[in-house]
């Protein structure tokens, strides 16, 4: 890619976004000083080679300007979440982990498992990654400590106790049965629990049952003594780290042969509660200072942070310092030449230090389980790869770290409360990062066990692609004699559905595919980029020619590679619909035969999975159209109501029953209808059976 001319660039906080020459987005980063980091991408040299090989794939750029950095690393984090750039260090794993949630405001509180905390005034514990866990616990607890389980809804319509009541797990606060105060001596034990302050709990519980015994309250102690089994029995599966207690994540790296991968270590009330592993395939240790601050920002986007963040050291900003605000960015005088060559040399020092370390780590792993209080001199390795830009500060970041208050103001936003970002400062954090690191490796070793080559590569190869296939749209027809067209397109990228990108295009009814697939490629050409890499045709020959004379027609011979699937035959030759069938064949321009896979291959397997989610999403839009226009059909026999009002009473309400169910002030917000033709519709659409 050209050099772009920096008075083209904005002097704003922003985002910035390289695309290919097929218009994809490959790369976004943000920038405090868009012009100053875009211009650091073409200085002659230092430039890591995933950046090298990014730039010679870009093609164009194009910039999303914002009034300060805080707001420029918040829209980063959402277009790498939802264009997921090829040279972005991507978290894919997104999904929300489980958490306990108890109301205090409620006078009985319910003990839920939830998987995202809102600002509403509850308490939450946790996070738990495994939701089988978090439910063990969560029945654990019910056995133990009797709260109600039944939602507020079901909790006021009841007439009488449940099962649970009767099975002495559930003091039926429905009933009456048992007062707030009572009920709320159980929340505050389970709260101590989950709190982890087990000890206290504990000691409570053993007077309580020597108590009960002393009295002859047999029962009572009986009840008691199962509680404090409960609690052991939870208690010993976590191991104190943090004796004065709190929250905080520990974050630990590990450079592996093919790829680098990341621990995340959750404490919780000083406890180690849970971590969770991650791995990207093709990075270094010299992409970690990214990775660091690419998963700050995307995971926590997700996820609450907890008050402190423990990285294993501090990255230095990866945007170059301008001497002053009257210099022109990407332009230097002769002091800060001075400054950028001692800059480089002090990174080429840090570089040849993460190697050290790099090497190391691999020579010496520490432990997956280190104890409590080992000096960190025993694991040498680790301490260096924890840490390489601490040296004789011991810990003490020194380097200047907007990048890092920028984040920090972010995650404070989230939690509603302060956030640090910090390195280890003691030996106890040293161990901590240990720990988040053993974790990693082993992520590390389990993936790059993997003896089969990634699905897309194969398919490259049985297909006679030139590269991978990292886009893929397919498209099938569906109809009902000729009536309610539709063209089905899925995009999957990197091997996974994106179904935002999912759509369904509206043709001229017809009973002819080929008719319909061959108007539908205008149709598609017209919608613009992104192109796929492979375009799959739910069809044989037949399809995939008149596909291929489209493209041909308008120019677009070579656009993407095309193929198609098409179902196996049976012994008379017709095509074989039955369930299991794994015998597909696919055909590719040029070529009369399919090509020759193995029945149940990986690369068939996946086409097949492709194509099914197509022939699924196009009968599904096919079958709301055809609800549609029966819909309008029955609305239309209504004196009043013609094709525009029908279409607008079923998109606003979907069904004729919500349409019943509709107020006159409903109809009346709908747009061109005013408060007569309101009460009319509302008449009518009363009387309708």
């Amino acid at each position: 890619m050209q050099k772009p001319e920096s008075s083209s660039i904005p002097l704003t906080p922003g985002v910035y976004l390289y695309k290919d020459a097929k218009g994809r987005i490959i790369y976004v980063g943000k920038a405090r000083v868009l012009r100053r980091r875009v211009l650091s991408y073409f200085r002659p040299e230092g430039l890591p080679a995933k950046t090298r090989a990014m730039l010679s794939h870009a093609e164009s750029i194009e910039y999303l300007t914002t009034t300060t950095e805080k707001e420029a690393l918040l829209l980063e984090a959402s277009c790498i979440k939802k264009h997921r750039p090829h040279y972005n260090i991507v978290l894919r794993d997104d999904k929300q982990y489980v958490l306990f949630r108890l109301n205090p405001k409620h006078p009985f509180p319910r003990l839920e498992i939830v998987r995202q905390a809102r600002r509403d005034g509850a308490r939450y514990f946790g996070p738990f990654t495994s939701a089988l866990a978090a439910r063990e616990t969560w029945k654990l607890i019910h056995r133990a400590f009797a709260l109600r389980r039944c939602t507020d809804k079901a909790m006021k319509n009841r007439v009488r106790p449940c099962l649970y009541h009767f099975m002495g797990q559930c003091p039926a606060p429905c009933m009456g049965k048992v007062t707030p105060q009572e009920y709320n001596e159980n929340v505050r034990k389970v709260t101590d629990l989950l709190q982890g302050r087990s000890a206290e709990l504990l000691r409570s519980l053993r007077a309580a049952m020597e108590q009960a015994a002393e009295n002859l309250e047999f029962e009572r102690a009986a009840g008691l003594r199962d509680q404090i089994r409960a609690v052991e029995s939870t208690v010993e599966r976590q191991a104190a780290v943090l004796p004065g207690g709190g929250d905080m994540d520990a974050v630990g790296l590990f450079p592996a042969e093919r790829g680098l991968a990341l621990g995340l270590i959750f404490v919780r009330n000083g406890a180690v509660t849970d971590g969770r592993a991650f791995y990207w395939p093709g990075l270094t240790f010299e992409d970690a200072p990214e990775l660091l601050w690419s998963f700050m920002g995307q995971y926590y986007s997700q996820a609450t942070p907890p008050p402190r963040v423990l990285l294993p050291w501090i990255p230095a900003d990866q945007e170059p310092e301008a001497e002053g605000d009257g210099q022109a960015a990407g332009e230097e005088s002769d002091g800060a030449a001075a400054a950028n060559h001692a800059a480089v040399a002090q990174n080429s020092a840090l570089t040849a230090t993460q190697e050290a370390a790099q090497e190391l780590v691999q020579e010496s792993a520490p432990k997956l389980a280190p104890q409590l209080g080992q000096d960190t001199a025993q694991n040498p390795a680790a301490s260096v790869a924890a840490s390489p830009e601490q040296g004789a500060s011991q810990g003490a970041d020194t380097r200047p770290a907007s990048t890092r208050e920028a984040l920090e103001q972010t995650l404070a936003d989230r939690r509603g409360g302060a956030v640090r970002i910090v390195a280890p400062q003691h030996a106890g954090d040293n161990q901590l990062i240990d720990l988040a690191q053993s974790n990693a490796r082993e992520e590390a070793r389990r993936q790059e066990q993997k003896s089969e080559q990634n699905i897309l590569e194969r398919l490259a190869r049985v297909m006679h692609l030139p590269e991978p296939p990292r886009r893929i749209e397919c498209v099938d027809v569906s109809h009902t004699g000729g009536k309610q067209t539709r063209v089905g397109l899925v995009v999957f990228e990197d091997g996974r559905p994106e179904h935002s990108q999912y759509r369904a295009y509206a043709m001229p009814d017809s009973g002819d595919d080929y008719a319909t697939l061959y108007a539908w490629v205008a149709r598609r050409l017209e919608s613009g980029p992104p192109w796929p890499d492979l375009l799959l045709i739910d069809g044989g020959r037949g399809q995939l020619s008149v596909v291929g004379r489209a493209l041909r027609e308008a120019g677009h011979e070579n656009l993407f590679a095309l193929a198609g699937i098409a179902k196996a035959r049976d012994e008379e030759g017709h095509a074989d619909r039955r369930a299991g069938n794994v015998a597909d064949r696919i055909f590719v321009p040029d070529r009369a035969n399919p090509l020759p896979l193995r029945e149940g291959c990986a690369e068939l397997l996946f086409l097949q999975n492709v194509r099914d989610n197509t022939h699924r999403f196009a009968i599904g839009r096919h079958r709301r159209a055809r609800r549609g226009a029966a819909l309008s059909g029955e609305l239309m026999r209504l004196p009043g109501i013609g094709p525009a009002t029908a279409r607008l009473l079923w998109d606003t309400f979907g069904s004729v029953e919500a349409m019943r169910a509709a107020s006159v002030e409903d109809l009346r917000g709908l747009p061109g209808i005013g408060t007569a033709k309101a009460a009319l519709l509302h008449e009518k659409l009363r009387g309708l059976d």
